[in-house]
């Protein structure tokens, strides 16, 4: 449909909207979705009986709402998708990994006590690729080599470009016959594997270097941690780590006095340094043995030194509402059977996409389950992770939320306070769809709009 067409079945799509007698009630909604640009569609009622009397005390239904049904927030995490949902995603990961820092949330203030690390964990090489240097403030040369021989495929792994920081080329690989898309997928694959072990190595190191035993410690001990992935140019995740030991009884109480920061920063450097992951052989091809990157960032977290818990928080939510579609794939999954060529991607994450397929049907990696994953470049582990004791949950926060948001709701539209103890809910709710229509989208977008709404 050419776009002349599109757009004006947009404009009588808003006029429509906008001379409804609901359109207000649509607007109402809209704002109570906080701006999100693809809503869930929610047909159904909610009633509130007395148990005590059988008087039905409330009921809600939503079928005098606009087009009958309810429009409530996606809750997306991806930036991609929905810029509101993520940015209250964002905030809330925010706060978490804060608390878990200088307390608040249920967490106390004497955490910031406790050692605490933030840790980069890095993947290895898989080729050489085009990449910014800076050196005190300068941009230098991408890989200058004098005398650069020619690799097999017969071209000279050199670039003198200064490549800029929106560079398309950031992050390709000087040659693509020579890189490794095999190992960059496995490793993407199993990255959850080697956190699992890097933890599990950590927490056997501490033990060794107290003189304990792995279950003696965990009486004395608790390594508490929260996590995010983050996906390099060049296709491969790496982690960022917050690291903190607690007492026995996690953040209220604190780490005996053997368990110090060098102690700690000693045995995080030890155990990401010793774990590997080693994929099923693939026929005709050597053996991989995957580990992390050489480039290991350990650094301490300090209220008053250069890396500050705000600091620390903002970086990793900040990532955690980004996933591959930043190095140029999909924020959706890639079916088997479609066009690789048609895709709207970058030619290296093609390359990825293509060997994910390729991986996918070999027997022996089906529980890698690579072609569900393909559009992730391989990575099938969740984005943000905390242990049990590092702080609160996200479920916690939302539920936060919800609870203020109702109670100005009850104070706005003067509803009754019904006690809980007495009073049986009946919720009946089943699925309408998502999204706006062309022409509902404009007039989401003049509502969300504080200078624009006109008084909708």
């Amino acid at each position: 449909m050419p776009a002349s067409t599109t757009n004006a079945h947009a404009i009588r799509g808003a006029i429509t909207r906008l001379n409804d007698t609901n359109c207000s009630r649509f607007a109402s909604q809209i704002r109570r979705t906080g701006g999100c640009r693809q809503p869930i569609h929610l047909r159904g009622k909610v009633e509130h009986w007395d148990t005590a009397t059988g008087t039905l005390l409330h009921r809600y239904s939503t079928r005098l709402e606009p087009d009958g049904v309810l429009r409530v927030p996606c809750k997306t995490r991806r930036a991609s998708r929905c810029p509101a949902c993520a940015e209250t995603y964002r905030a809330d990961t925010y706060h978490l990994i804060r608390a878990g820092l200088v307390g608040g949330k249920g967490v106390p203030e004497s955490v910031t006590a406790h050692p605490c690390l933030f840790l980069t964990l890095t993947a290895p090489s898989f080729g050489t690729v085009h990449t910014r240097r800076q050196n005190n403030g300068s941009v230098l040369p991408c890989h200058p080599r004098r005398d650069a021989q020619p690799c097999p495929h017969g071209r000279a792994l050199s670039c003198t470009t200064r490549h800029g920081a929106d560079d398309d080329h950031l992050g390709e690989p000087l040659c693509p016959d020579c890189y490794d898309y095999t190992g960059s997928v496995l490793f993407n694959a199993l990255a959850p594997l080697l956190w699992k072990r890097f933890t599990d190595a950590l927490r056997r190191h501490l033990a060794k270097l107290g003189g304990l035993t792995l279950r003696d410690m965990r009486e004395q001990l608790v390594v508490s941690f929260a996590k995010v992935a983050e996906y390099q140019r060049r296709g491969v995740v790496h982690l960022h780590a917050v690291i903190r030991l607690d007492g026995p009884a996690g953040p209220v109480s604190p780490p005996l006095a053997w368990a110090t920061l060098d102690l700690l920063g000693h045995a995080v450097r030890h155990a990401a340094s010793v774990v590997t992951a080693t994929p099923p052989t693939l026929d005709g091809e050597p053996t991989q043995v995957l580990r992390w990157g050489q480039q290991i960032d350990v650094r301490p977290i300090r209220m008053d030194g250069e890396l500050t818990d705000q600091a620390v928080a903002g970086y990793v939510a900040k990532y955690a509402t980004k996933a591959a579609e930043c190095v140029g794939t999909l924020d959706r999954r890639i079916v088997p059977t479609e066009d690789l060529d048609a895709l709207p991607v970058r030619d290296h994450a093609r390359r990825l996409i293509a060997e994910c397929l390729r991986l996918s049907a070999l027997d022996r990696l089906d529980e890698l389950r690579l072609s569900r994953w393909a559009h992730m470049l391989g990575f099938r582990g969740h984005f943000s992770t905390r242990s049990r004791r590092y702080s609160t949950t996200l479920g916690e926060i939302r539920a936060e939320r919800q609870n203020r948001a109702r109670d100005e709701q009850t104070t706005t539209w003067r509803l009754p306070i019904l006690d809980e103890d007495t009073v049986l809910v009946i919720s009946e709710w089943e699925y309408a769809g998502k999204g706006y229509s062309p022409g509902d989208a404009l007039v989401a977008a003049l509502t969300a709009h504080p200078r624009l709404d006109g008084g909708l």
